[in-house]
Order: C-alpha cells, then structure tokens, then sequence
C-alpha cells in the first residue's frame, strides 16, 4: 500500500512539474543582421532587428540584452551597446542603419499582448569574414520578471 501511495505521489509530482516547468513568456524573430567590420581591429559591429511578442498577462521589464555569436571555432557573447549611442554608431558605420529599428534599452517595458520590433548592437570579437561564416546569431533578452531569458536565434 505505501509504494502504490508513493508511487501516486511520485506521477502527481512530475505532471505538476512538467505544466508548471519555466518557460519564456515572450517569443518572435530575428528579423535582420547587419554586420560591418571595425577598422584597424578584428572585430565586428552587428546591428540585430527583432521582432518581440510580449504573450504573457503582464508587462515585460528588460533587465539587460545581450548578443551571442557561434562559429566553427566556438562561441561568444556580448552585451549590447548602450541606446544613447546608436546615432553615434550610425555616423561611423551607416551600413548599420539598414533595417535598424528604434534601439530596445535596459529598462523599457513592453506591454501584456504587444508586438514590437526593436535593434540592438552588439560587437563581437571576430573578424568579418567569420562573422559572415557563422553557425547562428541570437538575441537574448534578460526580463526582471522572468526565470527563462529570451532568446531569438537566426
């Protein structure tokens, strides 16, 4: 009798925690990559569009944004530059500027059932040409409220 009540227990357990595991709350796309290398480095300045629906019942506070590069020789991670700078971004590099969309900050709110489409950059330390070779480019969106990031993948 103890085992089969374990046993129940056991199975009532795992449903409650596969129905209630943590899951993004927000999903979309990565819409457009525009990359251009920086001079005299090997590095590389992305400009990352995206599109954002909020799914859940509450708003979305954006905690930090960051960018993550895979290659053939690994991965890399960065943190997206700050909003205020774009304009500046964009004079020294215009190529960036192609699809861009208003810049997605920390601390911005999208609210419960909206779509936005939003940019962030990023400069990874890669040179242009195995930028350009990549296995995928993600976006990730850190939120206050959440347990899981977003993470939007191209």
């Amino acid at each position: 009798m103890l085992l089969i009540a374990l046993g129940v227990v056991l199975v009532i357990v795992a449903i409650s925690s596969f129905v209630k595991r943590a899951k993004p709350q927000a999903g979309g796309s990565l819409d457009n990559v525009t990359a251009v290398e920086i001079p005299g480095q090997t590095s590389t300045m992305v400009a990352l569009t995206f599109t954002v629906r909020n799914t859940s019942d509450t708003m979305l506070y954006v905690h930090g944004l960051q960018g993550k590069l895979t290659t053939a020789s690994g991965e890399n991670s960065a943190d997206a530059v700050s909003a205020v700078d774009f304009e500046r971004y964009f004079q020294a590099f215009p190529d960036l500027k192609n699809g861009a969309q208003p810049p997605l900050a920390p601390e911005d709110k999208i609210p419960a059932g909206q779509t936005v489409t939003r940019t962030i950059m990023v400069a990874f330390p890669v040179a242009l040409d195995a930028f350009n070779q990549r296995k995928s480019v993600s976006v990730i969106i850190d939120a206050y409220n959440q347990t899981v990031p977003i993470v939007l993948t191209r």
